[in-house]
């Protein structure tokens, strides 16, 4: 395959932090067409219209310069207006920030790529994306409004596109200049093999799910192998989703974790993404309370020693949250493989 570019080492974690004033500003990642990637960004699935604007506008006061998002979410209008305050404001400009939204599922078809990329720049009101997204390499069928179509057994309905189509798709608004970077979400090995194999570009990023219970370690030196950075989206746990029953494991109480925290004088959170940063990988945690926003970006004036690291890495039990399993019968599902 025709690589855009190469690099003998593609991925440079920039180890200590920019600070202005009183606020940390995350180092970043090189990714493999040569642009900076902060390694901490500000999740917003699940952030309600009432809450996203606000929680934006204080990680962007917070130092964070990278924003994820995605068309499915629902809530780019309202980071949008965020996003143009703050650059109204003079905190920042538009060439500092790393703006990240994702391709859904409905829209697979080589067709609708663009169509869909400028939905998300309209609502975003930006000429750009920094990073565009395949949220997953399974296709939906294009069902009037519904984003999740499913049949008679509750699964999801295919539209017949493979993903690899999609993706030259992709390629082409890359081209085309409407985002900087293009990358995956949800791929498995062996499915990124073919993208390599089928395509002319290397995605930047892997994002999937990503924490000490499932730590991705396979799927993350493979990754690296190709040139391709890994980001942990639900790093904590995500303990607020909406299918979480009250016995299942909360990572945040996690007693060795804490015993770790108390060590540092960190919470349980800041340990949690410092592993993942530490281990090169980049990290989106999501949140709308301020405080925990900047708690989060700060974690770059301490590091975990070896043995920690390692300790961390034993948390590991396969312990996948998002299981999609209303797609689990589809032929580009990415679950059934070890990694």
């Amino acid at each position: 395959m025709t690589y855009t570019k190469w690099f003998n080492c593609v991925i440079c974690f920039v180890a200590s932090a920019m600070t202005l004033g009183d606020t940390t500003i995350a180092p970043t990642i090189k990714l493999n067409n040569g642009l900076d990637m902060p390694v901490i960004g500000l999740g917003t699935w699940k952030s309600r219209e009432g809450d996203v604007v606000q929680a934006v506008k204080d990680a962007i006061d917070a130092g964070y310069r990278h924003i994820d998002t995605a068309w499915i979410y629902q809530n780019e209008k309202e980071i949008g207006e965020a996003l143009k305050a703050k650059i109204d404001e003079g905190v920042v400009k538009r060439e500092d920030l790393f703006i990240v939204s994702k391709l859904w599922n409905t829209y697979h078809r080589p067709e609708d790529v663009e169509l869909a990329i400028n939905q998300s720049l309209n609502a975003l009101g930006l000429d750009y994306l920094d990073l565009y997204l395949m949220h997953a390499p399974t296709d939906f069928q294009k069902v009037g409004n519904t984003t999740f179509p499913t049949d008679e057994n509750g699964q999801a309905v295919s539209a017949g596109v493979d993903f690899v189509d999609t993706w030259k798709a992709m390629e082409e608004v890359y081209r085309k200049g409407l985002t900087k970077s293009i990358g995956i979400s949800n791929f498995n090995k062996r499915q990124i093999e073919k993208i390599l194999e089928k395509g002319s570009v290397v995605p930047v990023t892997n994002q999937v799910e990503c924490h000490p219970y499932l730590n991705q370690k396979k799927l993350a030196e493979f990754c690296k192998s190709k040139g391709i950075t890994l980001t942990a989206y639900s790093p904590l746990g995500s303990a607020d989703r909406p299918w979480a029953k009250p016995d299942d494991p909360k990572l945040l109480d996690d007693p060795n974790l804490k015993k770790i925290a108390d060590k540092y004088k960190k919470s349980a959170a800041q340990i949690v993404l410092r592993y993942l940063t530490q281990r090169g990988l980049i990290a989106i945690p999501k949140s709308v309370n301020k405080g925990r926003i900047e708690e989060n970006i700060n974690i770059f004036d301490f590091e975990l020693s070896p043995e920690d690291m390692k300790y961390v890495d034993s948390f590991d039990r396969n312990g996948r949250i998002f299981t999609f399993d209303w797609s689990s019968k589809h032929r580009f599902y990415p679950f059934s493989d070890e990694y």
